[in-house]
């Protein structure tokens, strides 16, 4: 390089010198402006929510935001999502904007599809059917089940031949808006199998002879108390009668095989109405669980008290007396059934 050269060289430098300055001046004075845009929040006074559909672009979601007046800069924020790496990813779904929400949290929360969750109740001690209904209110699930048959179902589930009843655990569930009743229905199926499984190898002595005997077991203790320390007494009195060839005598499989002609009085009549559920004319356990039973129950179904009681009957107050013989019953029962006797067993 001649000396010519180097003084045009050097002189072009001093030119440029302060176009180039200028330039990164403005470059970090853009960038630096994105960056305030998208850490500003959006214009929220509540809590709301956003749902994307599939298809749905960043631009479009982006421009949706802007027309809502939630959002200043639409472009500024594709910019800035396109320089900072985050590019146009965005996962379809329900997401949730509080207040305080920044562009930059939602392009986050766009690209990892941190979609909103609601809770759903599968509840303990209803019907299988209830059960539906109970989905089927939901306003965040879809309905794809009230056409089909509980043997559809089943075996949608992969359980073909297995009745429904009892066959789910009662939970809350967490989804996201548009997930389907099956769905629900598959993790709760999922999670009773489980349980079962579970708490099988923590059985205790004189539990049932099978898992499925003692969700059946499970299911009837769920509906005759609600009281934690009363369930393994229950446990114990169905277990013994089983042992002994006596007729269980539970007034709620007599409703349940009764179904909808159960007016919401119990009569003789009805007691005495042969069903496979009716557990005064029928001895042993019936066919099918009568409810969906919660965990507690299931628990107490495998790990009985040790005691020598055959029956119980209720105070009135939620709580039961139980008894080992038929006098000590039918004194408890005409004292807090009949009210014919002042003297009343603990």
């Amino acid at each position: 390089m001649t000396r010519a050269d180097r003084v045009s060289r050097t002189a072009l430098s001093r030119r440029l010198g302060p176009i180039l300055a200028l330039s990164l001046c403005l470059v970090a004075a853009a960038l630096a402006w994105l960056g305030r845009q998208a850490q500003a929040p959006l214009a929220l006074e509540a809590p709301d929510t956003l749902q994307i559909l599939p298809g749905d672009t960043l631009a479009s979601v982006l421009d949706r935001l802007a027309a809502a007046g939630r959002l200043g800069h639409p472009l500024a924020i594709r910019a800035w999502a396109r320089l900072s790496g985050r590019g146009d990813r965005i996962i379809a779904g329900e997401y949730a904007l509080p207040p305080g929400t920044t562009a930059a949290r939602l392009l986050a929360d766009f690209a990892a599809g941190r979609v909103r969750q609601h809770a759903v109740r599968v509840p303990e001690g209803v019907t299988f059917h209830d059960a539906l209904a109970a989905l089927w209110a939901s306003p965040v699930l879809t309905s794809t089940l009230r056409d089909r048959d509980d043997a559809d179902i089943m075996a949608a589930l992969g359980a073909p031949g297995v009745a429904a009843e009892g066959w789910f655990l009662p939970d809350t569930y967490f989804v996201t808006r548009g997930q389907s009743d099956l769905d629900v229905l598959r993790r709760s199926h999922v999670a009773m199998q489980a349980q079962l499984d579970t708490l099988w190898q923590m059985r205790g002595p004189g539990a049932p002879a099978s898992t499925a005997e003692a969700l059946t077991l499970a299911s009837l203790i769920e509906k005759e108390t609600a009281r934690a320390d009363e369930r393994p007494l229950i446990a114990a009195v169905l277990l013994n009668r089983l042992r002994l060839g006596m007729p269980l005598q539970i007034d709620s499989t007599v409703i349940y095989g009764l179904g909808t002609r159960f007016d919401g009085n119990l009569t003789r009549r009805d007691l005495l109405s042969p069903t496979p559920h009716n557990t005064y004319t029928q001895r042993g356990l019936p066919p099918t669980p009568i409810a969906l039973p919660s965990t507690a129950s299931l628990k107490a179904a495998m790990n009985p008290a040790a005691v020598d009681y055959l029956y119980f009957v209720a105070r009135g107050d939620g709580s039961h007396v139980f008894s080992r013989t038929l006098a000590e019953h039918n004194q408890a029962v005409d004292c807090y059934q009949r009210q014919l006797s002042q003297r009343c067993p603990s």
